[in-house]
């Protein structure tokens, strides 16, 4: 059995002096399902307690506006990642950089890089690592069939959607080609890729000492392997227990494989303090593909990184103060 090394702590003169902020949509709310959000709303909330109970200043907001002129705080720990425009994953960073305020996460270019599919399945295949054929249509570009992968089903969805948004399957060129043109209509890039059956195995990667460490990972066990998930499945917003589960992924020979790929590809992205690498696999046929990679994913204890630092023999609020740490480290905000 893996042994996991101790998770890290923030010491007493950090946690009393240090003034923190903490941006995300659903920080200021009661921790509630939301109608739209789902689940997001609950999880926003967790994490605001817990950071709570870390710092005795902590200033909580849900606008990007407090960063255009921030207030005096020393680090921002933000989940402001999808502002409803096209890559808002990189303004955070990005206003936090003008204002040369030090930031939980990734810089911008590399955040940029990991919610753009098609660019972080480039970085994949450069590496090495198996990944499905696939297309990129961007918005204002040609829609060209010859640059397509068909096969009898195809997976069709905003290049740097999130928990699904706006994923689609089709048959044909032609119903693929108007999936395409709808998901332009909406304002986004389209990436268009056959469908691969299987489960989802989700690695989550923390930074510890200054290096990645993977930790325990999970499988999105599919009932039906078939099923093509969805953004209200994954936001708790309709029933989806009957179609697939969250269970630990351990004894599998794919294990070995997967956290070699996983190793391999987060040399590209490091520093990022923490993310989720995704994978594939069709155990029946034997095949394994990348799939994608979420910087500054969910955290929530009920989802992958939660459930994942049990395993280590974590906490949640040890995930998130380990988290907190090692960025706080790397800035020079603490010893």
């Amino acid at each position: 059995m893996t042994q996991y090394p101790a998770p890290q702590t923030i010491d007493a003169k950090t946690r009393a002096t240090l003034k923190v902020l903490f941006l995300a949509k659903h920080a200021l709310g009661d921790g509630s399902l939301h109608p739209e959000d789902g689940n997001h709303a609950v999880y926003h909330n967790e994490v605001r307690t817990i950071l709570e109970g870390l710092f005795d200043n902590l200033v909580v907001g849900n606008q990007y506006a407090m960063l255009f002129d921030p207030p005096e705080v020393d680090f921002v720990f933000s989940l402001l990642n999808r502002g409803g425009f096209v890559n808002s994953e990189m303004l955070v960073p990005l206003l936090c950089n003008r204002k040369g305020l030090p930031y939980l996460g990734g810089s911008p270019i590399l955040r940029g890089l990991s919610d753009d599919k098609h660019l972080s399945k480039l970085v994949a295949r450069a590496r090495g690592i198996p990944t499905a054929d696939w297309a990129i249509y961007r918005k204002g570009g040609p829609v060209d069939e010859k640059f397509c992968p068909m096969a009898e089903r195809m997976v069709i969805k905003p290049n740097a959607s999130s928990a699904s948004w706006g994923v689609r399957d089709a048959g044909d060129w032609a119903a693929v080609k108007d999936a395409v043109a709808a998901i332009h209509e909406e304002g986004h890039d389209a990436i268009v890729e056959p469908f691969l059956t299987g489960s989802d195995v989700e690695v989550p990667v923390v930074t510890m000492h200054g290096r990645p460490l993977t930790l325990p990972m999970m499988l999105f066990e599919q009932a039906d392997p078939t099923h093509l998930r969805t953004y209200w499945e994954k936001r708790d917003l309709v029933e989806r227990a009957s179609k697939y589960e969250l269970v630990d992924f351990e004894g599998s020979p794919f294990e070995a494989e997967i956290a070699a790929h996983t190793a391999n590809l987060a040399q590209e992205f490091v520093p990022f303090d923490y993310g989720r690498y995704e994978f594939r696999l069709d155990e029946e046929k034997g095949e394994l593909n990348f799939l994608e990679v979420n910087l500054n994913c969910n955290l929530w204890s009920q989802k992958v990184f939660g459930r994942s630092a049990v395993r280590a023999g974590w906490t949640q609020e040890q995930l998130i103060e380990t988290i907190v740490a090692e960025s706080l480290r790397s800035h020079g905000l603490m010893d």
